[in-house]
This record gives structure tokens, sequence and C-alpha cells, in this order.
């Protein structure tokens, strides 16, 4: 049992899992719901890291550590709060984005190995390709009970999660309509 968040006038949310769970979808979803910015941590790469990835490549956290303090950073310039999907796999690399977003909340974006594979094999224009779910799997590990976040089962339809994800967040399920 993860810790409950405790809802912020300034939400800082990673939406996190391994690639091709969702993240940016679902992110993306959950930040319009609750009227705060999205950001999409892919961005935040440098370049020697993208093309390592391209090339097949897992990264080091030689090469993650950098990455993930600017995603720390990122959610804390946004003074109303933000949703950002990331990876965030290992305990360690949360450890990292909470070196600057101290109040920040992981919603872990779960599916079975079968869903993820079948998932990455139809991707396309993205820069991780499919062959690195094996290695991202490896380096998951569950939030731990004293880490403010939750799971959700990604294979669930995106409205669906986004509704779950705001409620368990403390939020009103249907604060934003476009």
């Amino acid at each position: 049992m993860t810790v409950s968040p405790q809802p912020s006038p300034a939400p800082r949310i990673v939406v996190m899992g391994v690639s091709a769970v969702g993240k940016s979808t679902v992110g993306a979803a959950l930040a319009d719901r609750l009227g705060i910015p999205f950001l999409d941590a892919d961005d935040l790469h440098d370049e020697a890291a993208v093309c390592a990835m391209r090339a097949g490549t897992a990264l080091t956290d030689t090469a993650r550590m950098p990455w993930l303090a600017r995603v720390g950073i990122a959610l804390t310039e946004q003074a109303e709060g933000a949703v950002i999907a990331c990876s965030a796999l290992a305990r360690r690399h949360r450890d990292a984005i909470r070196a600057s977003a101290e109040d920040a909340v992981f919603v872990h974006l779960d599916a079975p190995a079968d869903a993820l594979a079948l998932r990455a094999a139809a991707r396309e224009g993205h820069f991780m390709p499919a062959s690195l779910l094996e290695s991202q799997l490896a380096t998951l590990q569950p939030l731990e009970s004293d880490e403010a976040g939750f799971a959700i089962d990604a294979t669930l339809p995106v409205e669906n999660l986004v509704t779950a994800a705001a409620e368990r967040l403390g939020r009103p399920p249907a604060s934003r309509t476009r």
C-alpha cells in the first residue's frame, strides 16, 4: 500500500511506467482534466541519450540522473503545478525527481508485459524502439509503501484511467470540460 497523496494547490504529478504504457496520452488527458500544464520528460533528454535509445541502447543511471534532475526542476518551475510523463522506473529515479520536487505524486500506469509488447510493436515515430521494453520491465520497481502515489491498470480506457487518477489524487472527477 502506497502513501495516499494529499491534494495540493500546485499538484506535481508524474505519470510513470515503462515505454508504450500510455504515459503521454494519459498524462496529457489528466493535465487537461486538472487544468494544469502537461510536460513530457522525453523532451528533456539530451541528444546523446536520444541517439543511444534510437540505436537500441538502454540508458545507464549515469546517463539518466541529469535528465531526472531536469524533470524535477521542470515540475517545480510550474507555479500552478503540472503533470509530467516520465518513466521513473526505479526508486532511485523517483528519488532523483523528488530531490527538486519533494511533493511529487507518482501515478504508475501498470499493464501486463504481453499488452505492452503489442503496443510497443504498433508504435510509430518514437525514438524508443520496442526492443528496449524488456530492459525497462527489468528495471521497473513498483512504488514503495512510503512513496506518495498509486498504481492504475493501464489496460483501461484512457477516460477511465483519468477519472480514476483524478479521484485518487483528491480532485473532482469532472473539474474541467472542453
